[in-house]
């Protein structure tokens, strides 16, 4: 087994052996909120089909705990400051021979359901607490422990739920290259001063060049601040983040830090988002039998109850139900769309109750015509995907977005805000790119209720107008390539520049101490 010594790595991307470690709260199938949950597989698993050693870290969820292939314990981790028993746990990834640690503490970790919030929707009171404990045994593993056997020449951290990793890390010598990605700048880990003091951070911390943030204690700034490179999930997203509209507050850190600071589009996995594989869905079709994905409509239209109808244009949305995704605007144009009766939505999400709620009123007030569910299910979300027409993604923003990516695939083009990842993967259809074949979906440039219901219009009226014009569109969508591979690759590059500024530092550092 290798030991625990810091080697200096490969500096070619392409050679094969770099020793990655991957930190999210978040990984699919293990536990899922968001996007996150889909990176944080899908990149180290992408990496290992390269010949890398990526590893992934996250807490000990019950519902990671339960699905862990081959699980042992593996030691016991002394965290400072924590009088609490913690455990690392080793196992496999339920579907990638990828190695996966969770960091078991039950007084943290052994709660049930959503990993941040309690059963009425609000924050756990201890989150610090909480995810600074896992930032502390990230930073104990990054550093190589003698049981492991294994340390990391790559640290790559994830939202502000890892951001203090970074924090704990910067100053040991012998740390290593370290990567932060922001999925979404909106959620930053703030806490109050007292907080801060109360869960014995160093007191070094608290100030402008560190943590502190508007009087406050932002977890994210600790990413962004000592990470050697900080990435966000799309090239437009990054460059909106940097203005004062997207940027949370944040925006003049993210232009200081200029260079350091970058976007890499997300991929998916297509073998697991493959129409023509898809175990969930009722008929597997492809771009030369685009012909059989109405099948999946009407298994989808039984499903929500809806009256079974291949002509109807039936509208999907899966995600969540927040004014950032643009729901709001969903239900302000939903009273005219429904005034044509070939019209049908189906809808999944959770989030806001007043927005879940509103969702269910108007579902009981047309029930031929609005399906909802409250709730995520992968199952329902992979049937939604084949058997709509056309996706809504209607955001406010969108770092990166990935069921723009899903529909793609799957021949239902979406209808979306021309903003961060939705901007940089959809081709917006217009009478030149549907004549060169390059249009994938449909765009608009304002985040506004009329905005929305032009662009639906636009594509209520060419499915039922150009059949062919359409089928074409939704083809064009399902041949275009956002593997991980290539975003894998583009990371490997990230990781492999900081690399050899380290390894040129340290020759640097050793030729002025001969000096």
């Amino acid at each position: 087994m290798e030991q625990s010594v810091y080697s200096t790595p490969p500096l070619d991307a392409n050679h094969a052996g770099l020793r990655v470690l991957v930190a999210s709260s978040e990984a699919h199938p293990l536990i899922k909120t968001g996007g996150l949950a889909d990176v944080a597989a899908s990149l180290p698993a992408a990496l290992r089909q390269l010949g890398h050693d990526a590893r992934l870290i996250l807490p000990a969820y019950p519902s990671a705990t339960r699905q862990l292939r081959e699980p042992r314990v593996h030691c016991e981790l002394r965290i400072p400051g924590c009088r609490a028993s913690v455990r690392l746990l080793e196992g496999l990834h339920p579907d990638h021979e990828l190695p996966v640690y969770l960091v078991e503490a039950p007084d943290y970790f052994g709660r049930e359901g959503n990993p941040y919030t309690d059963l009425s929707g609000r924050d756990w009171g201890d989150n610090a607490e909480r995810f600074l404990l896992f930032s502390r045994a990230v930073a104990l593993i990054a550093q190589g422990l003698p049981a492991i056997g294994w340390r990391p020449e790559v640290l790559h951290a994830n939202d502000w739920q890892t951001g203090l990793a970074p924090a704990l890390l910067h100053a040991q010598p012998e740390r290593p290259a370290m990567v932060f990605t922001i999925h979404n700048l909106a959620y930053q880990g703030l806490f109050d001063r007292a907080t801060f003091e109360r869960i014995g951070l160093p007191a070094a911390l608290w100030n402008l060049s560190g943590l502190e943030f508007h009087q406050r204690m932002s977890f994210i700034k600790g990413g962004i601040v000592f990470a050697d490179r900080v990435n966000t999930v799309s090239p437009t997203y990054a460059n909106e983040v940097r203005s004062a509209r997207f940027g949370c507050g944040l925006d003049g850190l993210l232009r200081q830090i200029g260079g350091r600071f970058s976007g890499i589009l997300n991929g998916i996995d297509y073998q697991a988002w493959d129409p023509a594989s898809d175990p969930m869905i009722l008929q597997p079709y492809s771009p030369d039998s685009f012909g059989l994905k109405v099948e999946n409509k009407l298994d989808l239209q039984r499903e929500f109850g809806l009256p079974r109808s291949e002509e109807t244009f039936l509208l999907g949305y899966v995600g969540r139900l927040v004014d950032q995704k643009g729901v709001d605007l969903i239900l302000e144009i939903l009273p005219e769309l429904l005034t044509d009766a070939r019209t049908q939505i189906v809808m999944q999400g959770a989030g806001e109750r007043r927005t879940e709620q509103a969702l269910s009123e108007m579902a009981a007030r047309h029930p031929h015509q609005i399906g909802v569910y409250v709730g995520y299910d992968e199952r329902r979300a992979h049937r939604i995907e084949a058997g709509c027409d056309a996706f809504l993604m209607p955001s406010r923003f969108e770092p990166c977005g990935l069921n723009q990516l899903y529909s793609l695939r799957y021949g239902t083009p979406p209808i979306a805000h021309r903003t961060g990842g939705l901007a940089d993967t959809i081709v917006n259809l217009t009478p030149e790119t549907l004549a060169n074949q390059s249009a994938t979906g449909f765009l608009f440039d304002e985040a506004r209720a009329e905005a929305l219901r032009e662009g639906v219009e636009r594509a209520r009226r060419l499915y039922r107008d150009q059949p062919e014009a359409w089928r074409a569109l939704a083809s064009n969508g399902m041949t275009q390539d956002f593997s991980w591979e290539s975003s894998a690759r583009q990371y490997l590059r990230l990781y492999t520049e900081i690399l050899v500024e380290r390894r040129a530092h340290r020759e640097t550092e050793a030729s002025a101490a001969l000096a």
